[in-house]
């Protein structure tokens, strides 16, 4: 099933337009700025810089209209697909060494779950997740999905530091 968000130039969804179905990894041919946006279906997240880079923010469907309050530079977008289980794997080493921990459900605190807040590497078995560097589903996250990150680093990580994980389930249902 393809899923559709469509990005605006002005608040109110007025302006130059740009829909999009899927991933994106440069918007800035088609839009100049972006100050309000339609998620038609589907979940997504959205990066301030081109090549899925820089501050995330995930969106679902329905409607923002005054997306200037987050950031009006929005550069690229990739769609999330949703899983009907979720796993991930976590490693406090690089490479997966160390200790391994599991996780199937949301962790609001991994210091409290775990006794560390270090998550070097990690598999995805399924679904797709969200890392927070603060507990309690807070600051910078980070949009993991299906696949093996030998190092903070893969999933765009400014440290190692995980301080709660979410799962993203399908906000339709």
């Amino acid at each position: 099933m393809t899923h559709t968000i469509i990005f605006y130039e002005d608040k109110n969804f007025e302006g130059h337009q740009y829909e999009c179905s899927g991933d994106c990894s440069d918007m800035l041919c088609y839009l100049n700025r972006c100050n309000s946006i339609m998620v038609e279906s589907g979940c997504f997240m959205i990066y301030e810089q081109p090549h899925y880079k820089g501050q995330q923010f995930l969106v679902h469907k329905g409607e923002y209209p005054d997306w200037l309050g987050k950031n009006d530079c929005v550069c690229s977008c990739c769609e999330i697909p949703m899983g009907s289980s979720h796993e991930v794997k976590l490693f406090e080493r690089m490479e997966y060494g160390g200790q391994m921990m599991a996780l199937v459900d949301d962790c609001p605190n991994v210091m409290d779950m775990f006794q560390t807040n270090h998550i070097f590497s990690c598999k995805v078995i399924g679904g797709s997740w969200l890392f927070f560097e603060q507990s309690n589903y807070k600051g910078r996250m980070y949009l993991i999905r299906p696949g093996e990150y030998t190092r903070f680093t893969e999933w765009g990580g400014l440290s190692a530091r995980v301080g709660s994980i979410k799962r993203i389930i399908d906000y339709e249902n």
